[in-house]
C-alpha cells in the first residue's frame, strides 16, 4: 500500500491550493478516503472523508465550506482542494485509507484518527 500526496508549498492567506494522493498497492475504488492534517507539537485533526464512488462526503466544521475532498478511481487519486485558508491551516496534510473496504463515510475524533493507514504527507504553509 502506497499513498504519496503532493501539491504541498507555501501560500498566503486567502489563497488556495490542490493537494493530491496517487494511491497504488491496493483496489483504490473499494475504500473509502480521507485527509488528515498535524501541525507539529499537536495531534492528528481528521478534515474531509469520501466515500468509494464520491456520492458521499463529510467534513470537519473547521474546513466546511473552504475545502473540497474529491476522487478519481481512474487516476486512482483522491484531492483535496483548499480555499480561503488561514495561517492556522498551516499543517502536514495527510491522505488516508480506511482499514477495512466499503467502509462507510464516518467523521473521526482525535482518538480514532489514528487508525488510518497515512502516506508520507505534504506541506502546508499559510504566511504572508
Amino acid at each position: 500500500v502506497q499513498l504519496v500526496e503532493s501539491g504541498g508549498g507555501l501560500v498566503q492567506p486567502g489563497g488556495s491550493l490542490r493537494l493530491s494522493c496517487l494511491a497504488s498497492g491496493f483496489t483504490f475504488s473499494s475504500y473509502t478516503m480521507h485527509w488528515v492534517r498535524q501541525v507539529p507539537g499537536k495531534g492528528l485533526e481528521w478534515l474531509a472523508g469520501i466515500s468509494v464512488q464520491g456520492s458521499t462526503t463529510k467534513y470537519a466544521d473547521s474546513v466546511k465550506g473552504r475545502f473540497t475532498i474529491s476522487r478519481d478511481n481512474d487516476k486512482n487519486t483522491v484531492y483535496l482542494q483548499l480555499t480561503a485558508l488561514k495561517t492556522e491551516d498551516s499543517a502536514m496534510y495527510y491522505c488516508a485509507r480506511e482499514a477495512a473496504a466499503y467502509s462507510v463515510v464516518k467523521i473521526y475524533n482525535e482518538y480514532e484518527v489514528g487508525r488510518l493507514l497515512r502516506g508520507q504527507g505534504t506541506q502546508v504553509t499559510v504566511s504572508s
